[in-house]
């Protein structure tokens, strides 16, 4: 019997364990797929906003050469975290089923079956992107996820959104000699690209060497083409790949059929904001799945603190009993 079973080891994941080891708690952490696995799949040049010590957990410190950390030093960082304070970490472990019997949770997954007193759901959004539902966004040259500039090379890409990972792949994938069009829903690049980023795609974008669709949307693809909704009409224009760079989404589907309450409108899980304990008694969220649709409300940086939160209630509840 554990104290806790934690669900998702990414960074608020690791940092729920480090604060269960530091209360004493005997606790499991279970991840679907590599360690911090929405950040292994993150675009390999990608540069977070956000300074080092912002990304810091546990009070580690998380030295780079730079100010804005990259995506390998993270990796780095959250991996030697995890190895030298030796978190009890499963990877490539799905949980496929939770239950809740006498004040006791059955967690099933892929390769073992646990019982805890306490869960913590830490699972992200990374895994599942929202889809354009337009004719056409089931053809394989249509991608959700971008890796590396080199691949797109002298091709013809449409980068659909407006925010920090359109602007980015716009931006790369033009340097690497890729044919850019991007197409923006609003009349305007979004504000939340990084400060640093934002001058750069509006110069490329005034000068003619990344073309822009603005107040636009993607309505068709087809094999060698697309069809472009614009305030002039639709446009059709020659095209290799669409980058749908329209975001992503917690798993809805699994917490309702989990037991947690959802709010009809943008899918914001109940919970007690003083302590992240759900409608599930001894069950709670940490990180950005709180957020529900959205997935801007909540970040490393803001959500370290859940892990405080949770563990303190839940030593809480032990000394009550």
């Amino acid at each position: 019997m554990l104290d806790l079973l934690i669900i998702g080891g990414g960074p608020i994941g690791i940092a729920c364990g480090l604060r269960a080891q530091k209360a004493g708690l005997s606790f499991v952490i279970v991840e679907k797929g590599c360690l911090v696995n929405s950040l292994y799949n993150y675009p390999a040049t990608m540069t977070f906003f956000s300074t080092s010590e912002k990304l810091e957990i546990g009070g580690i410190p998380f030295v780079t050469i730079n100010n804005k950390p990259t995506r390998a030093e993270a990796l780095e960082y959250y991996r030697r975290v995890a190895t030298s304070n030796h978190l009890p970490i499963h990877l490539f472990e799905e949980v496929t089923a939770v239950t809740r019997e006498n004040d006791i949770y059955t967690v099933v997954t892929t390769k073992n079956t646990y019982q805890a007193k306490h869960i913590i759901i830490s699972t992200g959004f990374y895994d599942i992107a929202v889809n354009l539902d337009i004719p056409g966004e089931d053809l394989p040259k249509v991608k959700h996820y971008y890796k590396d500039p080199h691949f797109f090379a002298m091709q013809k890409v449409a980068v659909v959104g407006s925010s920090n990972s359109a602007i980015d792949v716009a931006l790369e994938t033009y340097r690497k000699g890729a044919d850019v069009t991007l197409i923006v829903r609003g009349e305007e690049i979004s504000h939340r690209v990084k400060y640093w980023v934002r001058p750069d795609i509006i110069n490329r974008i005034k000068e003619g060497s990344i073309k822009a669709c603005l107040n636009s949307n993607l309505v068709a693809i087809r094999e060698h083409e697309v069809d472009i909704e614009t305030p002039e009409g639709i446009i059709t224009i020659p095209n290799d790949f669409v980058m749908a760079m329209t975001g992503y989404k917690p798993n809805f589907d699994q917490l309702k059929k989990w037991g947690l309450l959802l709010s009809d409108d943008k899918f914001i899980p109940e919970y007690n904001p003083e302590t992240m304990e759900t409608n599930l008694p001894g069950l709670y969220l940490a990180g950005v799945v709180c957020g529900g649709l959205d997935t801007h409300l909540w970040f490393i940086e803001n959500s370290r603190i859940h892990a405080d939160m949770i563990i303190d209630n839940i030593v809480v509840k032990q000394l009550i009993k």
